[in-house]
């Protein structure tokens, strides 16, 4: 290894030479597959056990499920027309539930290669996961999968591979078309041509690109042959002649960005800082030797290490024994040992420079999207994930005095994976859990039991769901306790188009002051009308709140403590005290005591709450609940089944699509309904359907359902059942 140490230390000098790319797909398209295989080539891995050990699953959960849970790096050396490239690999998970993984690994690289099986085509998660990364700015290639099915299973001629190459390509390239930056729409399109397309299969370890078979002599003609002949020995001569490590890391050598220009890309849209200034110049210029800044993208927790985070450097040089500044958690702390990853093994350097990935150990309390500086400095944009966390669990420690260890390891799980949520209901005492999906969460019980030795007790699965209103309300007066101070308020529904732009995470959560007005600007040009832009005070959760006042002498000393009333409302609605979104809060008018010491928060808090929730009267709250859009695909016999199936659980079909022996359904679930859905599908096809997630989000609950889930939610967290 010192060799290879000493080889990743030159190169981390040399950016031009630098790679940084992740693996993204859905599920069981191959991605460890082929990380074996680029492993084999970088001589990291005996060829003859690629594609078998899945080296990149480096948890026990991993190896006995056979899917990939946590994002794994590797840093490899790949020579290309005699140079050199250090390719920073980043492999990430397929399944839906594990999505936060692929979101954080986004941050960190610059180029994604995108798989896509031959069979299967582009599926729902590899349109979701193609989306993400090229929100963060992230250039996708393409590789078209386990070609060897087409032949083997499908026995398709050359003519029908060629054109359903061409129909995938076209699905890739409008998911591209759709949702890349306007001026990378075209640029970013993959093509055969160009050499940003890639067919072959992992598993046999070959592939071909335009490239390699002009240069090679190579076509598909000798593939079909090779498959034809049956022969082992072929195919392993066929992935000789054209290993797929090769054409591959070769492809990700020639059409994927360096740091440098990849960071003149990305910065402006990840870092909303001033691009002008000294740290935005060289954030842009992926300067080495400009200011430190380092972005965390993932938490791991290690028994004897502690904490250790693994992130991107876009400036600067992270430094072993530096003290260094985290800006979100508002501290310092300093950089006991740096590191590269290989694999699970951690090799020590003295310095990473700008433009390549690292690990540190000493930034304690950080947080995944942690933004690391030698001094304060905006951070970069949140690590915003695709789904929000849906299905919830209360949990506990079957042995009592289990309790504080329960509770710092669900602190650290928290750590490690962001989009599971842990609160402690105030109501009842219980820890509650949330995360994507069942798998996620039944993840999260086995790491607790198995890894941390806690044995632990939880509920069935239960929903979260949201409160809003439909409609205007009265005004209403909120009186502090000493009748002093009035605060009056309307509520209101928020129409689509704000509502979607705070879905979109282009506007941030956060206080709103009248000199902001690069973001009053924004709010004007995304449609919100000139006055309200001006008169916004805070967004909060999906929820804007807006001083219509005027003429108020004392609004500066208490507007903080009508924004924290604000928040406690629509943490807590009035229907069940579920959170609340899609809520316009406006204050109309206050009457305020002259002397500070009779409008304290203890006065001020009680009056805004107090007013907000009595508009909640007048304005039709209502509940909203997470209804999932999924994708079920079997054999065409069960269509009926299938039918059947989806609207006995409230579902409702939207489209029906028949190719060849197969049927793909489109449908909405309610998540309330969908607990079971996956053995339920099995059991009714003969373990021959599958369903994927396509989205999610939060609608109506039917009105002759509503009394019933909100007397349900009241009971299960100890409250009194009247109605407000």
């Amino acid at each position: 290894m010192v060799k290879v140490e000493e080889k990743v230390k030159e190169l981390h000098r040399k950016p031009e030479f630098v790679r940084n790319m992740g693996i993204i797909a859905h599920i069981d398209h191959g991605k460890t597959t082929l990380s074996d295989s680029l492993l084999a080539g970088a001589g990291m891995l005996s060829m003859e056990k690629a594609g078998t050990v899945l080296k990149t699953d480096t948890l026990e959960e991993e190896q006995q499920r056979g899917i990939t849970i946590q994002s794994t790096g590797v840093s490899m050396i790949h020579n290309v027309e005699e140079h050199d490239y250090l390719i920073n690999l980043i492999d990430t998970p397929g399944h839906v539930d594990f999505g936060g993984e692929v979101t954080r690994a986004l941050r960190a690289v610059d180029g994604a290669l995108v798989l896509v099986c031959a069979v299967e085509g582009a599926m729902p998660q590899t349109e979701t996961v193609l989306k993400q990364a090229l929100k963060e700015r992230v250039k996708p290639v393409l590789f078209i999968n386990k070609v060897d099915r087409l032949i083997k299973e499908l026995k398709l001629t050359p003519k029908s591979m060629q054109e359903r190459f061409i129909k995938m390509i076209n699905q890739v390239n409008k998911i591209i078309k759709d949702n890349a930056p306007k001026e990378l729409k075209e640029k970013w399109q993959v093509s055969v041509q160009k050499g940003t397309v890639v067919f072959g299969t992992a598993i046999h370890k070959w592939a071909l690109s335009y490239t390699v078979m002009k240069e090679k002599g190579i076509n598909f003609k000798e593939v079909l042959d090779t498959y034809a002949e049956g022969d082992p020995e072929a195919i392993v001569k066929l992935s000789n002649k054209s290993p797929v490590h090769e054409v591959i890391l070769n492809m990700v050598a020639k059409h994927l960005p360096n740091p440098i220009e990849a960071q003149k890309l990305r910065v402006p849209a990840i870092w909303p800082g001033d691009l002008k200034s000294e740290i935005g110049k060289s954030l842009i210029n992926c300067n080495p030797d400009g200011p430190l800044v380092f972005c965390v993208t993932k938490i791991f927790i290690d028994p004897q290490a502690g904490e250790i985070s693994f992130g991107r450097v876009f400036s600067g040089k992270l430094k072993h024994g530096d003290e260094v500044w985290l800006n979100k958690r508002k501290t310092k702390a300093r950089n006991q040992q740096v590191f590269v990853m290989v694999l699970d093994k951690r090799h020590n350097i003295d310095e990473v420079p700008a433009g390549n990935t690292a690990g540190v150990i000493g930034l304690k309390n950080s947080t995944s999207g942690e933004t690391v500086s030698d001094e304060e400095i905006t951070p970069f944009e949140s690590i915003k994930h695709i789904f929000d966390p849906v299905v919830t669990k209360s949990i506990e420690a079957k042995d009592p005095k289990n309790l504080v260890k329960l509770i710092q390891t669900l602190k650290d799980i928290e750590k490690e994976d962001p989009t599971m949520k842990t609160e402690i209901n105030d109501e009842t005492g219980e820890h509650l859990i949330s995360g994507l999906g069942e798998l996620h969460l039944e993840i999260i019980e086995h790491k607790i039991e198995r890894d941390k030795n806690i044995p632990i007790v939880t509920s069935p699965p239960i929903v979260v769901y949201r409160e809003t209103v439909n409609k205007k309300s009265v005004k209403e007066e909120g009186k502090s306790p000493n009748k002093h101070n009035k605060f009056y308020f309307i509520v209101e529904s928020m129409p689509r188009e704000w509502y979607d732009l705070l879905v979109s995470g282009d506007v941030k959560d956060g206080e709103v002051r009248k000199k902001d007005k690069d973001l009053i600007e924004r709010l004007i040009e995304f449609g919100i009308p000139r006055n309200d832009a001006k008169r916004l005070r805070s967004i909060y959760k999906r929820n804007m709140l807006f001083d219509m006042s005027s003429g108020i002498v004392q609004i500066g000393e208490v507007i903080l403590m009508i924004i924290q009333g604000f928040k406690q409302v629509m943490d807590a609605g009035m229907l069940a005290r579920e959170p609340c979104e899609g809520i316009i809060v406006r204050i109309m008018d206050m009457k305020l005591h002259e002397d500070a010491i009779h409008r304290g928060p203890a006065q001020v808090l009680p009056a805004v709450r107090q007013g907000i929730r009595a508009c909640f009267l007048s304005a039709d709250a209502s509940l909203l609940e997470p209804v999932q859009a999924r994708r079920i695909d079997a054999p065409i016999k069960y269509t009926g089944t299938l039918s059947k199936l989806v609207q006995s659980r409230r579902g409702q079909l939207l489209e029906m699509n028949q190719e060849m022996e197969s049927v793909t359904v489109m449908a909405k679930l309610p998540v309330a309904n969908a607990f079971g859905f996956t053995s339920d599908l099995r059991s009714a096809t003969e373990g021959r359907g599958v369903w994927f997630l396509v989205d999610s989000k939060f609608e109506p609950v039917p009105k002759d359902l509503q009394d019933e889930v909100v007397k349900k939610i009241k009971n299960r967290k100890g409250l009194k059942s009247k109605k407000p």
